[in-house]
């Protein structure tokens, strides 16, 4: 008799992510499925359209992450055109995606994530004056650390218990035995939980001030930018400086203090592995500032081989459809790849087809491999070729923390390197704009190259490829009689929710739950942790079947709303 736990869905991620998993008798992870449940089809609805209007649509390919599908798109049809947009336009749209890295790192970990670690109910049996002495375990001069601030947010939480509004903590596994932190821990968290809710809204003003709102920007166009009136206006740039700073301040003493606060109770875990992969990471590098240096470097990790680190080619970049529900099977190059769906439904019971195509998402491989990406790739790498822009936070995160680098290849060291990477965006964000005005004051106030577009070649192709918050974003476009002929784009969560490849390879988010113990099976927290940990763009419905196929339980989750 078949038998599964089924969470439909799970909320606090993005899209329509389901993850089937196989448990042996000790309930340990023997087997692994990430099935994607959402057809995207934007690479369809681009055919024949002008490539000038890509940019507008393709950004439509999430609600979240608008503003870098809508650079990458736009940049792959400069790249196809030979278009180099004006320094101040690339250092905006820098600005704006460096924001977004922050309040999406902020979103990620507090709001989608942090759950996963915080009871909350547990904070209810918090002593207020024993937090604030918690707090200063991790930082001098914590966030909004008076007794009197925790007693408030104490006050806030319960009556919410009392009311029965728990919102978006009523669906928790609160008094699991997989959380680790004490009361006043939980109570600490829950009070930077709010605190972030702020902070993130003001992160949206910051990236609508030169993007002109957000979710989805109206600034971009083909050869630079429109915000010429904001980057000309000094009130309109000490506005979002401020921001910054506010940000940089809440990041310093509460999100990189958590941190350390789940690392120290988690560490048994980190030092054991848990939620560790195969070790092959990926990174474009990029974000040009000052003369030569980058934000981040470009490279590849096979195998946790930090001492045989490769440069990144893009010309090894493949994708392929043999588990996927399409018709193409072949790996291809995103120039030529097709997006036919060719849909196998599921089986009776309505578990996967496992043994055959069972997803959405398409295989990327780079060299025939799977391949990790997103802040954990890109400090490791940046990390181990001794940038000077990441190697000096990795070295404080690991001085502090007691971690080693092979720590961060887990669950928790995958929000560790995110919170680093918090660090870094936010204080360079200032060296950034420092050259903008820097490129004012000696009157080069230049935002858009000039092009004919008549004069523009009939065929051609380009990509637009960029480090974004969940990891490497590329965008492919093929150009014919001046229109669109193919259109690709290869997202972060595609490289890290593969599906296996035709050699039965597993991808990311697969081989990160293998070896994972559930302490409760009904109860899958643990599956929550390691696939969280990912910042998924999907929403999902994570199914839990043991060796013998026989259900365990099945659960139904009502989703308040979507962050």
């Amino acid at each position: 008799m078949s038998k599964k736990t089924i969470i439909d869905p799970i909320t606090r991620i993005e899209g329509h992510l389901r993850v089937e998993v196989e448990v042996d008798e000790h309930n340990v992870v023997t087997e692994a499925w990430a099935s994607g449940q959402l057809f995207r089809g934007i690479e369809l609805i681009l055919k024949g359209r002008d490539p000038r209007d890509a940019g507008l649509i393709a950004q439509r390919i999430c609600g979240v992450c608008t503003n870098v599908h809508y650079r990458a798109s736009i940049s792959a049809v400069e790249d196809a055109y030979a278009i180099e947009p004006p320094k101040n336009a690339e250092i905006i749209r820098n600005l704006t995606t460096l924001s977004l890295f922050v309040q999406d790192h902020v979103v990620h970990y507090y709001h989608l994530h942090s759950l996963d670690y915080v009871d909350v109910v547990s904070a209810l049996d918090s002593d207020c004056k024993k937090a604030k002495e918690v707090s200063r375990q991790f930082h001098d001069y914590p966030y909004r650390s008076s007794t009197g601030h925790f007693a408030s947010v104490k006050e806030k939480l319960a009556s919410f218990v009392k009311a029965g509004r728990l919102g978006l903590f009523a669906n928790g596994y609160w008094g699991h035995e997989a959380y680790k932190l004490t009361p006043e821990e939980n109570l600490i968290h829950m009070s930077h939980y709010l605190e972030a809710l702020r902070v993130q809204r003001e992160l949206s003003k910051a990236i609508a001030i030169f993007a002109g709102k957000t979710p989805h920007p109206q600034n971009l166009v083909v050869g630079g930018v429109t915000s010429v009136a904001d980057m000309l206006n000094p009130q309109r740039l000490n506005d979002f400086m401020f921001i910054i700073k506010d940000t940089r301040d809440f990041i310093e003493r509460a999100y990189i203090p958590d941190m350390l606060m789940v690392t120290k109770a988690y560490k048994e875990e980190i030092k054991a592995g848990y939620g560790r992969g195969s070790g092959n990471f990926i990174a474009a590098g990029g974000y040009k500032f000052g003369k030569s240096q980058t934000l981040f470097s470009d490279g590849v990790i096979v195998g946790h081989d930090f001492e045989a680190i490769e440069d990144f080619d893009e010309s090894h970049i493949t994708e392929e459809a043999s588990r996927s529900w399409y018709e193409d099977e072949r790996p291809t190059t995103p120039y030529e790849e097709t997006t036919k769906p060719f849909y196998t439904d599921l089986n009776e019971d309505g578990s996967l087809k496992t043994e055959g195509k069972y997803s959405w998402v398409k295989a990327p491989r780079y060299k025939g491999l799977p391949m990790e990406v997103g802040p954990l790739a890109r400090m490791l790498i940046g990390y181990v070729k001794g940038s000077p822009v990441i190697k000096p936070y990795m070295e404080r995160f690991m001085e502090a923390s007691g971690m080693e680098l092979m720590d961060f290849s887990t669950t928790v060291g995958r929000n560790a390197a995110r919170a680093v990477e918090s660090q870094v965006c936010c204080d360079y964000i200032f060296d950034f704009i420092s050259e903008l005005i820097e490129n004012i004051k000696y009157y080069d106030e230049e935002t858009w190259t000039k092009y004919l577009f008549e004069e523009l070649p009939l065929a051609s192709q380009g990509r637009g490829l960029y480090e974004v918050p969940r990891g490497m974003l590329s965008h492919f476009v093929r150009i014919e009689e001046a229109k669109i002929a193919n259109y690709q784009a290869v997202v972060p969560t595609t490289w890290n929710a593969s599906p296996k490849d035709a050699k039965g390879v597993r991808g990311p988010y697969e081989e990160s739950l293998i070896g994972i113990k559930l302490d409760d099976p009904s109860s899958p927290l643990e599956v929550l942790r390691v696939v969280h940990s990912f910042d998924p763009c999907l929403a999902c419905a994570v199914h839990i079947i043991d060796t013998k196929g026989r259900e365990l339980s099945h659960y139904k989750v009502n989703s308040a709303c979507s962050i």
